[in-house]
């Protein structure tokens, strides 16, 4: 895994987001500033900024551009090498979700004993979905990790509620200052919580002896209402400490807590959403940040899923894609592993704790209104591969050879696709030349594979016109591609090389699909950007 990561943070050019997450965390550290990206909480910035500020990257202070134009004049406008930006602003990254891996095993293990977290760590590991994004400067990873260090936590402290719970707080409040999509998992890991102090060892032993000992009803009452209270008290420290992290996160950024909320154009948001919003404990920041969220939520997004170019939401585009981007020997086990948490006495205490975060961040993540790829959802590889491990809970012998061999069947079908983990597909639906053919954006083409094409066409197109249509945040004559963008040129003048990124070429219209239907595939690169000839 750190083999796939730290090769793909090498070769891979800026996706769409990590160039304003870059510039971000550079504003962060040096100016002390919240005024850019404010959607997303600060923590995964400080993150990212954690090992870019060792390439010491130039940047004039106060640039007072959109977040989009920063990233691009961090990279490519100030004399920096993006390569070298770029890399150790994903180490970071990197390093977390290897530390997340190490999290995942011993929660396994601690189901079903050591094999059960090699299992459990084997499907984590070769995740393509999490070598993509693992390599990456964004968020998503970080935050579902620090989702799942929590409720590891939390089911450590049904045997000891201290030093488990706090630190619990600590991760889920890492959460929540990293994404505000792990915040449905708040209510999750506080009712866990409580449930682990209710059920610690010895908790509640004197209060059933004072009941046993009463002679009326009411000291009995007053004798069960004890431990529920003392669990709810459990929970809310969990909860009380995660704001407090939260809190400390935009502190750390700016202990003036600076904020112009016209500034950045927050919307009103009314009903149930104004109502949730103006009820949690967080810095206005962090509330406005919500407020651009739901914004978001409001556009009409296109989609793309299997061949068919939509507007809106469809409730089960996560599930498809997660059909399509989970290698079939882990798809097996997932089902198994859930099966398993119930059939098997021995793990049928974890199921909640299992299944039930990723049930509900699942559940909220299908009405999102952006369908743009899985990495909406990776809580699922990193539960489902502690709930795969609960397999071999049910203590047959078949159980153990089966696992085997399913675990070798996904490391097979992710060892194949390296290095091109972000478009992988499984064999079902014909591997990662054909992810295109079904999905879009992250799930195939984020922009990531700019620079592959310069050395294509360096090598195999020298001197050769280039018109370009890229999805990405990458500049490509940045990389040295010098080419016209074929959409504002007469038709009858885009002669030569016709290069489009697979995500445009799903969704073309108009004048694009005019010159594609007249042009002859020649070459494709990282399965990503496909080039013609016209």
């Amino acid at each position: 895994m750190a083999v796939g990561m730290v090769t793909g943070a090498a070769r891979q050019t800026p996706t769409i987001d990590e160039p304003v997450y870059a510039g971000t965390a550079l504003v962060y550290v040096r100016e002390h500033s919240l005024r850019f990206n404010p959607e997303h909480p600060p923590l995964g910035k400080l993150i990212v900024a954690s090992g870019e500020v060792f390439a010491r990257p130039r940047l004039a202070p106060g640039f007072q551009g959109d977040q989009g134009a920063l990233g691009r004049r961090l990279l490519y406008e100030s004399g920096n090498d993006a390569w070298r930006v770029m890399f150790w602003a994903r180490l970071p990254v990197i390093v977390l979700t290897l530390l997340f891996g190490l999290v995942v095993f011993a929660f396994a293990r601690d189901l079903t004993g050591r094999l059960g977290g090699l299992a459990a760590l084997a499907l984590y590991a070769f995740s393509p979905d999490l070598i993509a994004h693992g390599a990456l400067a964004t968020l998503d990873v970080p935050a579902v990790g620090f989702v799942l260090v929590s409720v590891w936590l939390v089911w450590r402290a049904r045997a000891r509620p201290l030093p488990y719970l706090p630190l619990a707080g600590l991760a889920l409040g890492a959460a929540a200052a990293t994404k505000m999509s792990t915040l449905p998992a708040i209510p999750v890991v506080l009712g866990l919580s409580a449930w682990s102090y209710a059920t610690a060892r010895g908790t509640g032993d004197g209060e059933r002896a004072s009941a046993r000992g009463a002679g009326d009803g009411e000291r009995t009452f007053r004798a069960r209402l004890r431990p529920l209270l003392r669990a709810a008290g459990a929970a809310a420290g969990v909860g009380l400490v995660a704001v407090a992290v939260v809190w400390a996160a935009y502190l750390v950024v700016d202990p003036r807590l600076r904020w112009a909320a016209a500034a950045h154009g927050v919307p009103e948001v009314h009903g149930p959403r104004g109502l949730l919003v103006r009820a949690l404990p967080f810095p206005e920041p962090y509330r406005d940040g919500m407020r651009l969220q739901f914004g978001f939520e409001n556009k009409p997004w296109q989609g793309f899923l299997f061949g068919h170019v939509y507007t809106g939401n469809r409730w089960y585009y996560l599930p498809a894609a997660l059909l399509v981007k989970t290698p079939l020997g882990m798809l097996a086990l997932w089902a198994a592993g859930a099966v398993a948490l119930f059939a098997a006495v021995r793990a049928r205490a974890a199921a909640p704790y299992v299944l039930l975060p990723p049930a509900v961040l699942l559940m909220v993540a299908m009405d999102g209104a952006r369908n743009f790829g899985t990495r909406y959802a990776l809580f699922m590889p990193v539960f489902l591969a502690v709930a795969a491990a609960c397999v071999l809970a049910v203590r047959r012998r078949w159980a153990y050879g089966a696992v085997a061999v399913l675990v070798g069947l996904v490391a097979v079908s992710s060892l194949r696709t390296y290095p091109y983990y972000l478009p992988y597909a499984n064999e079902a639906f014909g591997g990662p030349a054909k992810t295109r053919l079904r999905l879009h954006d992250a799930n195939v083409d984020w922009g990531q594979d700019l620079g592959r094409l310069a050395g294509r066409l360096r090598e195999r197109y020298p001197g050769e016109k280039v018109w370009l249509v890229y999805k990405g945040s990458g500049v490509p004559s940045w990389y040295g591609i010098h080419a016209a963008d074929p959409r504002k040129a007469d038709p009858r003048e885009v002669r030569g090389l016709l290069v489009v990124s697979d995500s445009s070429i799903a969704k073309a219209r108009g004048r694009l699909a005019l010159l594609l239907r007249d042009s002859r595939e020649v070459d494709e690169v990282g399965h990503s950007i496909t080039i013609f000839r016209r």
